[in-house]
C-alpha cells in the first residue's frame, strides 16, 4: 500500500481511483445486450434458459411460494432471527422520518403545489446463494413500503439451488410476497419489459455484479434505476489521537469486498501512520478474506499524510467517496467543510459497519465520486412528484401579458394563441 506525502503521489493516486470502476468492457455489454433483448422478445422460456446455463437449476415455476420462503426461513437460528428484527426497526424508524407531503399555496387567484405520490410497482434485486445478504433485502424494501409502494416484487438467484435461511427470514419478516427465483442480467430484463409471469415494474434497485449492473444501466429509461453501484470504499480522516487498530480494522472492512474495493487514510500524523501500516499487516495475517484485501490495498488503498485537518478535508471532498469515517478528537467540527459522502461517521466508536447493519440509515450509497451529485437510497426514491397548477380568470388576465410576450419571444405562436384567444373572451 502506497504512503503520499506530495502533491504529485496525490494527483497520480487520483487518477487511478478515478479509472478504478471504468473496466466493463464490450464483450460484458455485448452479452448483456443479448440477454436483455433475448428476454424482451421471449419471455420466460429465455429466463428459464439463462437460470439453467448460468445457475445450474432448471426451473418450471420462477416464483417461490409463501410456504417454500417459510419453510427456508424457519432454518434460520433465534440469534439471526433477533439481529434482523432490530435492524429491520431501526432502519423503519429512520425511513419514516424521510417521508414527503403534498403541498398547495395560493398566489392572488392561483392554486399552486406539489403532490407527491408512490411509485406503484418497484422490483428489488437481491444477490443470493452463498453470498447472500439479508441487509440488501432490508435496506431496499423498507423504504419503499415506507414509500407506500403498493407492489413489491424481489429476485433473489439460487445458484445449484442454494437458499440462504436468513435471506429468506428477511423477506418473511417485512412480509414480502412476490418473489422470484432468478437473477444476473435475465432478471433486469424479466423485471423491467415483464414477461408471462412477470409485471413489468416502474423502477428497479439493488446491487449485483458487473453484468447485473450494465443490465441495470441498459434498462434505465423503460424504467428508473437506484444507481450504478460501482466497488466498496472508504476514506478515514484521522489525527494523532485515533486508535491505529481501530483504523486499520475500519480499512480493511472495505478492503475484504473485492479486489477492486478501495481503503484510504488522510491524516497529519506520520506516528498514525506508521502505526496503522503495521496494524494492517497484523490483521491481515489473521483474516479469512486476507488475500483479497491486501490485494484490494494494494492497488486502491494509500495513506495520505497532510499538513493539516483542512487539507485533509479538500482531498476527501475531491474523491467524494461512498463511507467517510472521521476519527479526530473532535469530528463535527469537521462536518460543515465535508460536502460530498454517501454516509459521515463521526467518532472513534462509530464504524462503517454500524451503518452496513443497523444504525438505521441505508446502506445503498453512491460510489465511484458520483457522491458530488447523489444521494443514498432513500423513502424519496420511491415517491413522484406531479406539479398543480389552477388559475381563476382573474389570476390569469393578471399574468397572461408575461406568457404572451416570452410566447412571442421564443417564436411559438399557438402557445401565445392560447392567452389571446382567452384575453378576447375574457
Amino acid at each position: 500500500m502506497r504512503t503520499i506525502r506530495t502533491d504529485a503521489e496525490l494527483n497520480r493516486f487520483l487518477k487511478v481511483l478515478r479509472t478504478r470502476s471504468e473496466g466493463v468492457n464490450q464483450n460484458i455489454r455485448d452479452t448483456v445486450l443479448k440477454i436483455l433483448e433475448d428476454v424482451k422478445t421471449r419471455g420466460d422460456r429465455a429466463v428459464r434458459e439463462y437460470t439453467s446455463r448460468f445457475d445450474h437449476i432448471d426451473l418450471k415455476d420462477l416464483r417461490l411460494t409463501s410456504s417454500e420462503i417459510n419453510r427456508y426461513a424457519k432454518q434460520t437460528d433465534s440469534e439471526t432471527k433477533k439481529a434482523l428484527e432490530v435492524a429491520a426497526e431501526r432502519i423503519r424508524a429512520f425511513h419514516e422520518r424521510q417521508l414527503e407531503q403534498s403541498w398547495t399555496y395560493r398566489d392572488n387567484g392561483a392554486l399552486l403545489g406539489q403532490i407527491i405520490r408512490p411509485l406503484r410497482r418497484v422490483g428489488v434485486y437481491v444477490p443470493g446463494g452463498k453470498a447472500s445478504y439479508p441487509s440488501t433485502v432490508l435496506m431496499n424494501v423498507i423504504p419503499a413500503q415506507v414509500a407506500a409502494v403498493e407492489e413489491i416484487a424481489l429476485t433473489v438467484p439460487t445458484p445449484e439451488g442454494e437458499v440462504n435461511p436468513a435471506l429468506m427470514y428477511a423477506i418473511r419478516l417485512l412480509g414480502v410476497r412476490e418473489v422470484y427465483r432468478i437473477g444476473g442480467a435475465q432478471a433486469i430484463g424479466a423485471l423491467a419489459y415483464g414477461t408471462e409471469s412477470i409485471k413489468r415494474v416502474d423502477k428497479i434497485v439493488g446491487p449485483g455484479n458487473i453484468y447485473v449492473a450494465e443490465a441495470k444501466r441498459m434498462v434505465f429509461g423503460t424504467v428508473d434505476i437506484d444507481m450504478i453501484a460501482g466497488p466498496s470504499e472508504i476514506l478515514i480522516i484521522a489525527d494523532s489521537k485515533a486508535d491505529a487498530d481501530f483504523v486499520a480494522a475500519d480499512m480493511l472492512s472495505q478492503a475484504e469486498h473485492d479486489e477492486m474495493a478501495s481503503a484510504v487514510l488522510i491524516t497529519t500524523s506520520e506516528t498514525l501512520a506508521k502505526k496503522v501500516i503495521a496494524s494492517l499487516k497484523g490483521q491481515l495475517r489473521r483474516l479469512k478474506r486476507g488475500s483479497i484485501a491486501n490485494s484490494s490495498l494494494a492497488r486502491y488503498g494509500a495513506i495520505i499524510v497532510t499538513k493539516s485537518l483542512k487539507q485533509a478535508v479538500t482531498i476527501a471532498n475531491e474523491i467524494a467517496p461512498e463511507h467517510l469515517e472521521i476519527m479526530t478528537e473532535k469530528p463535527e467540527r469537521l462536518l460543515p467543510d465535508i460536502r460530498n459522502a454517501g454516509a459521515i461517521f463521526l467518532g472513534s466508536w462509530t464504524p462503517e459497519p454500524i451503518g452496513d447493519y443497523a444504525a438505521g440509515p441505508n446502506h445503498t450509497l453512491p460510489t465511484g465520486g458520483t457522491a458530488r451529485f447523489s444521494s443514498p437510497l432513500g423513502v424519496y426514491d420511491f415517491l413522484k412528484r406531479s406539479s398543480l397548477i389552477k388559475f381563476s380568470k382573474k389570476a390569469f388576465i393578471r399574468l397572461a401579458p408575461v406568457v404572451e410576450q416570452l410566447a412571442d419571444i421564443e417564436g411559438l405562436e399557438a402557445h401565445g394563441n392560447t392567452i389571446r384567444i382567452r384575453r378576447q373572451r375574457g
